[in-house]
């Protein structure tokens, strides 16, 4: 039987070592005990120590996620928190980085094979700059980020964040690490059983491991993925021929693509939008219209905005913006999200946030025998902040672009 909280093999994963693997396998459970052990204890010292501490010093007690902040990083307890996560992840890329320079020529030449074996595209234009948003850092603490190269033809960052992430998620992007995409699509199925998209497009799709279940539900469907990182779109391309699908990709900019106007009828996108900028968003907003059909969908899969939280819960996942080169994580939360789609051209009215549920929670609970009603409840557990996902959702910023322009008066 398949088991959910590990990851499955496919030709172009990187292979470990025995010892590699258990390295590996001790940074995965080194990130769950910080999350099910020191997590915790974050909310207990802030209630009974920090915050009375603040307003003692302030006059008032902390009034957002700053104020908390400021009470929390002096305090011996966070400290800790926060260093033994960082080292985790340092110590998971690290993990994995030696599997991966121990047979990088391997994994080059298997990634030319497997694309030399499909009809899918694979576009890679001369002279391609990547916006230095992303060039600047290396975003998570990945060596490399997303677009190094090492050598020609490189893989090496495709084949790090492919089996990174999936450390770095403890499992909860299921066996194929895929779990971002296969619930958004999970959510279409049951919502809109009726659409049936010819084209599909994913902006930032690193290694298209939340692409392919797009062509799995609509394979008839001609589907891209694009990315700004070059070994990325390579090591998805051929990720994508050891499954056995033919979905093309191409190294583009999602803020500004060589695709014509309306062309696609599903623009989609996990977790893309907070490793961007406050110039790049509204752009990524008004390109995603530009290239949808009228009556096309855009659909952003990303965490919750802050709106939606407690100062608390937005001091916690603000640690990304602080400690894992994310700069843009807490702005992007801050950003109203329905106001820059109408800005781009959408309706508000048919613009709204709605919870896909964590396809890898659903497949888990009917694995114990729960029924579908009870798999969706299981999956729609209430949010808690320091988990990898929003407590077994997807927080999904649904546009729909409308079927006819609108005459000005």
């Amino acid at each position: 039987m398949l088991n959910t909280f590990q990851q499955a093999d496919h030709p172009i994963l990187p292979k470990a070592t025995a010892d590699e693997a258990a390295r590996q396998e001790f940074t995965k459970s080194f990130k769950g005990f910080i999350q099910s052990s020191l997590l915790p204890g974050l909310t207990p010292i802030y209630q009974t120590r920090v915050a009375r501490r603040f307003e003692k010093e302030h006059g008032h007690a902390p009034q957002d996620r700053r104020d908390i902040r400021t009470g929390m990083v002096d305090d011996i307890y966070f400290q800790h928190y926060a260093a033994a996560n960082r080292i985790a992840q340092e110590l998971l890329w690290e993990s994995v980085g030696v599997s991966i320079d121990r047979q990088l020529p391997e994994l080059i030449a298997r990634a030319k094979e497997l694309s030399a074996a499909t009809s899918a595209q694979l576009v890679m234009p001369e002279g391609f700059e990547p916006p230095r948003y992303v060039t600047a850092l290396d975003i998570h603490c990945m060596p490399g980020g997303y677009c190094s190269e090492v050598c020609s033809d490189d893989v090496s960052v495709g084949a790090l964040y492919d089996r990174g992430v999936y450390l770095y998620s403890m499992g909860y992007t299921g066996p194929n690490n895929d779990d971002m995409g296969r619930s958004v699509v999970n959510y279409i199925k049951r919502h809109m059983p009726d659409f049936r998209p010819r084209r599909i497009l994913d902006m930032g799709c690193t290694v298209g491991h939340s692409t392919l279940p797009y062509k799995e539900l609509f394979p008839d469907a001609e589907v891209w993925g694009i990315d700004v990182g070059g070994p990325c779109v390579r090591y998805a391309h051929a990720r994508a021929a050891g499954f056995g699908l033919e979905v093309n990709f191409a190294q583009m900019n999602a803020e500004a693509t060589t695709f014509p106007d309306e062309h696609f009828d599903l623009v989609v996108s996990h977790i893309l939008l907070h490793e961007t900028s406050g110039k790049a968003m509204p752009r990524i907003f008004a390109e995603a219209h530009r290239v949808l059909a009228p009556g096309g969908l855009m659909i952003h899969a990303d965490l919750p905005p802050f709106d939606l939280m407690d100062p608390f819960t937005q001091f916690i996942l603000d640690n990304e913006t602080w400690y894992n080169n994310e700069p843009f994580w807490g702005a992007m939360r801050d950003m109203d999200q329905i106001a820059l789609a109408e800005k781009a051209g959408f309706d508000r009215a048919d613009v709204r946030f709605d919870t896909a549920p964590m396809a890898v929670m659903e497949f888990a609970a009917a694995a114990e025998g729960y029924s579908q009603e009870a798999s969706e409840a299981v999956a729609e557990r209430d949010f808690t902040a320091g988990e990898f996902a929003p407590g077994g959702g997807w927080e999904v910023l649904i546009a729909r672009k409308p079927l006819a322009r609108k005459i000005a008066a």
